[in-house]
């Protein structure tokens, strides 16, 4: 759970690395003095570079990124990549991507030759970047990334990432590898080759990775399963020539067979399509619930980046509504001095027995055209505990409590109720427990509307399916 137990376990574990061991990461965002303990010398960069001066096979791929000026990180992912190699290992920047799209994946995968039992991945949600590290009481990363006026000077941020052990180590290095190992080239923008030759850092030809070890033995009888999202492009992925939407495919079959809780936490609430696979559920079934913890605000301010974002998660709500009534309930996070939290996490909890936690978020743009790697676990204590940690959290309830699932919905909304009205009366007496407080959608003049719709759906949430999946709507 946070940034700031990811950080330290990742800290901790790339630090005992050893001469001959292969550490392998990908990542949207690289931001190279996010410190990882929150403390000079743990920054992610010179972690990385110590471990290729100790002699481990250092290898990275990051998003190449759209333009600082527009509120992403390509200068910082060079940098990032520029610390690693100059140490020694490889890291490069990536653009294999459709038109518009991302390479939205985040994990790093730890192989230690001879000392399998300490092989690792890391998967989900955070970003090897500022604003990441952050914890429960959720007071925000001192190391900022500018953000909406609303989350403050120190945005508090809430995420997950998983811990991977066993057969399914070698599952992550395998999405690693076959990007790697994809021969087209890393750009074919013909500025961004020119900007890249002005700067004497020409195109460079991946070193080939060392051959894949055994995958390490079982630790447990908790199944998993990688689901991943890739576009159908042209020229096409060598390992995926038709683009993979296995995440779509893995939640519109556990959500069909969802019967008591769907429980949700999104950065992106959005698509038409998504929204109507929670919907159908509902209509098929009268008992079944859907809760969703999501952001009380877009991220970035501005004229034109807010209106898109709420046009999305708007239409969204609106079909689940309509579909399952006062059974649906929409939810925003705020820590104790009542600063909005910024939900990135990427979870879905199904009737204590299916959870997902990736990079993927609920929109057709993580289902179709980015990539993305998400972990589904399908085993009762696991989903049940993450949905009992989650509770109790945003419940403020003590850490290992339960939480039933038959009562989840309602402790949700008495707190949330409580928690408004106490904002309600002007902030009068004790604060109730709890951080969260109903979603509020704020309203969208007519002219608006008329010209975010189009940009919503075709920069923010575009569609990376063939035609013929697009007029079969099939994923």
């Amino acid at each position: 759970m946070h940034g700031v137990a990811y950080y330290a376990e990742l800290h901790r574990s790339v630090s005992n690395m050893r001469d001959g061991d292969l550490l392998l990461f990908v990542d949207w965002r690289g931001d190279p003095d996010e410190q990882l303990l929150g403390e000079p010398g743990s920054e992610i960069a010179r972690v990385l570079s110590r471990g290729a001066e100790r002699g481990v096979d250092v290898r990275g791929l990051l998003w190449r990124s759209h333009l600082d000026r527009l509120q992403f990180s390509a200068t910082e992912n060079r940098h990032m990549g520029e610390d690693i190699n100059a140490a020694g290992g490889e890291c490069e920047l990536d653009m294999r991507v459709r038109p518009g799209g991302s390479h939205h994946q985040k994990f790093v995968v730890l192989r230690h030759p001879g000392r399998p039992e300490l092989d690792v991945a890391f998967v989900g949600g955070i970003d090897l970047c500022h604003s990441r590290r952050d914890d429960r009481d959720h007071h925000g990363d001192p190391q900022t990334q500018p953000m909406a006026k609303v989350y403050g000077k120190r945005p508090p941020w809430h995420d997950i990432q998983l811990m991977v052990k066993g057969p399914a180590v070698g599952d992550v290095e395998t999405v690693f590898r076959e990007r790697w190992d994809d021969p087209r080239p890393l750009t074919r923008d013909p500025l961004r080759l020119l900007g890249d030759r002005l700067r004497k850092d020409e195109p460079k030809r991946l070193r080939p990775l060392p051959p894949q070890l055994p995958d390490p033995e079982p630790v447990g009888e908790m199944p998993l399963q990688l689901l991943r999202t890739y576009p159908k492009r042209l020229p096409g992925y060598r390992f995926a020539p038709k683009g993979e939407r296995s995440v779509a495919r893995g939640y519109t079959k556990a959500i069909r067979r969802a019967r008591r809780l769907i429980y949700l936490e999104d950065q992106y609430l959005w698509s038409r399509h998504v929204a109507e696979t929670f919907a159908q559920a509902l209509r098929d079934n009268d008992e079944l619930r859907l809760i969703a913890v999501l952001p009380h605000h877009p991220d970035q301010d501005g004229y034109f980046s807010q209106p898109p974002n709420l046009i999305g998660r708007e239409r969204a709500a609106d079909i689940l509504r309509q579909a399952g009534g006062d059974r649906v309930a929409f939810y925003g996070l705020e820590n104790h001095a009542g600063v909005p939290v910024y939900v990135h996490a990427k979870v879905c909890i199904i009737d204590d027995t299916w959870a997902t936690v990736g990079s993927d978020n609920f929109n057709r743009r993580s289902w179709t055209h980015d990539s993305e790697v998400s972990v589904a676990v399908l085993d009762e204590g696991y989903a049940r505990g993450l949905r009992t940690t989650l509770a109790n959290e945003h419940l403020d309830r003590a850490e290992g409590g339960e939480v039933e699932l038959s009562t989840m919905f309602e402790a949700f909304a008495e707190s949330a109720r409580r928690l408004q009205q106490w904002h309600g009366v002007g902030r009068v007496g004790e604060r109730p427990p709890g951080r969260l407080r109903p979603l509020a959608e704020p309203p969208l003049s007519p002219w608006t509307r008329i010209w975010a719709t189009p940009m919503y759906r075709t920069l923010y949430d575009p569609d990376g399916r063939s035609a013929i999946q697009r007029l079969t709507r099939r994923y």
